[in-house]
């Protein structure tokens, strides 16, 4: 079965309150960096899946990101369209 690369991006939801953008954007201002209003922080995961086609490594990165990889509650995640690996 072919290997797909996907790339996974996880953030909060605009809802959530994130201390750590916040903290980030301080540093940034005492840094110089008045220009930047806002950051959210998030996360990055590469996921490497064997499946059929890219449709199917899709479908399971997206189960395995609702399922572990993002907490649904605080968290939206977006999946990269999966390439196969050369």
């Amino acid at each position: 079965m072919p290997l797909f690369t996907t790339r996974v991006y996880v953030t909060l939801k605009p809802s959530v309150f994130d201390p750590q953008g916040r903290t980030i954007v301080e540093s940034l201002h005492s840094l110089g960096y008045g220009g930047v209003a806002h950051v959210r922080q998030g996360k990055y995961f590469e996921v490497q899946v064997e499946a059929a086609d890219a449709a199917a490594a899709e479908a399971t990165v997206r189960e395995v990101s609702g399922t572990l990889l993002a907490n649904p509650v605080i968290e939206s995640f977006r999946v990269d369209t999966p390439t196969p690996v050369a």
